[in-house]
């Protein structure tokens, strides 16, 4: 047998429960967008009868079966899909990796020696697998945009507060959303379409893309080549008229003002736009502080076993008084405002997702947390302000996965998915990196 067929014989590691939930009997088949497309859903969501493990055995054994389905799964079912089971994911959703050490690590199938990205790892990797249609992930700092770009797949994380996230456990609720993954735009706008709220006519056309040389510059990889081909498609399908380049770390910084008290913090470290550094500053902070209401007496009270990485965060976490907080929330605030001038009607942010290739498994943990400081300063835009992204899939380049994001105005979820699967074929088509 090969390696690949025994991979693909464990279901890739992607599951902590298979399942079969069904959609309810006797449906109108008119009435089912979703009919026939399987899903998966992170162990993160409530499903009825079976325990909601938040990818730690400490945190399943001291919690009971959920008594309802989250209201998204419901929805989901509703719509047609059929759910084929529960995904693995990192402990207590605090991780952008994908490792877990009790449950193992998901293999990432564009590149198995290569972490999968979390916290949504076993979601991602069930997709990218070709395990379901579609899967359920939540996406916090980056768990859904992450996994997404490093197995090579689409990654959808929704404008806050758009996606019900009831029947989910809490994160950071200042940041919590609900996620999507799929391989087909088609199925990852269909699915999309079904949780978000109803609208009015949507437009398909684009009023500009503004393009950051900043957030380009943070790639590992030759930047010029991932934003030529977003470049040429846009000119393509588009027009290059309404192409439009800008600093964003400056436009941030002068109009983001509770920002100034993270930017001093930040500044000795010149690896990154300061703005950026200093706006994934503040998102870390207040994340720590809402997992510390949330759970930081279950932590102090059970003293789960965490694993390297996940420990040293959660101690931070519980560590951390409410100072500086008022401040966090109002640089949300300022930036969600500071982001809606910017883009204006229609306009179109487009970004790299995460600065470069997934890292290698079991990657020391200083050349990881490296990694993660330029993650967080592309992670933290939509982040922050709560504004709607997509991760697509861009080519490969020796042979890793490279991955663009778009970014739309907050509650402009519909127009984002639409512009999505416009220019997905055609960013194919433009890619010159899958030559490399």
């Amino acid at each position: 047998m090969t390696e690949q067929s025994e991979m693909a014989k464990e279901d890739f590691g992607a599951f902590i429960e298979k399942l079969l939930l069904l959609p309810p009997p006797n449906s109108d088949p008119g009435q089912l967008p979703l009919q026939g497309l399987t899903f998966a859903v992170k162990d993160i969501f409530d499903v009825k009868g079976y325990v909601t493990g938040f990818g730690n055995p400490d945190w399943a054994r001291t919690h009971s079966s959920a008594i309802s389905t989250s209201p998204v799964v419901l929805a989901l079912l509703g719509a047609g899909a059929t759910c084929v089971g529960k995904t693995i994911m990192d402990e207590l959703a605090y991780s952008i990796n994908g490792e877990n050490e009790h449950y193992g690590t998901p293999i990432n199938p564009c590149a198995p020696d290569r972490i999968p990205g979390g916290s949504s790892s076993g979601s991602a990797v069930a997709v990218a697998a070709g395990l379901c249609d579609f899967s359920l992930g939540t996406d916090t700092g980056g768990s859904v945009r992450v996994p997404a770009a490093f197995c090579h797949i689409l990654g959808y994380r929704p404008s806050h507060g758009v996606v019900s996230t009831s029947g989910v456990i809490p994160m950071a609720q200042s940041f919590d959303t609900v996620g999507l993954f799929a391989k087909d735009p088609a199925i990852l706008s269909q699915v999309g379409h079904v949780l978000l709220p109803l609208s009015d006519v949507v437009s398909t056309q684009p009023s500009s893309f503004i393009i950051p040389d900043d957030c380009f510059q943070l790639l590992s990889i030759p930047n010029d080549q991932v934003s030529g081909v977003l470049i040429k498609a846009i000119e393509k399908l588009f027009g290059g008229e309404i192409i439009h380049y800008a600093h964003l770390g400056d436009y941030i910084s002068q109009n983001v003002p509770c920002l100034k008290h993270f930017m001093d913090i930040s500044s000795e470290n010149q690896e990154s736009s300061t703005s950026l550094m200093a706006l994934s500053q503040a998102m870390r902070l207040l994340q720590r502080y809402e997992f510390k209401k949330n759970h930081g007496e279950w932590v102090s009270t059970v003293k789960p076993d965490l694993g390297p990485g996940i420990s040293e965060r959660v101690s931070d976490a519980i560590k951390t008084s409410d100072k500086d907080i008022d401040l966090c929330f109002g640089v949300k605030s300022q930036l969600k405002a500071a982001l809606t001038v910017l883009l204006k009607d229609n306009g179109i942010l487009a970004i790299p997702t995460v600065p470069g290739p997934p890292p290698k498994l079991q990657t020391e943990g200083n050349m990881l947390e490296t990694f993660r400081a330029r993650a967080f300063s592309l992670l933290a835009i939509s982040g922050v302000s709560g504004l709607c992204q997509v991760s697509i899939p861009l080519g490969m380049y020796n042979n890793l996965p490279v991955a663009i994001s778009l970014v739309a105005g907050h509650g402009m979820d519909r127009f984002l998915l639409n512009v999505m699967k416009t220019l997905y074929d055609t960013l194919k088509e433009q890619s010159i990196l899958a030559a490399q």
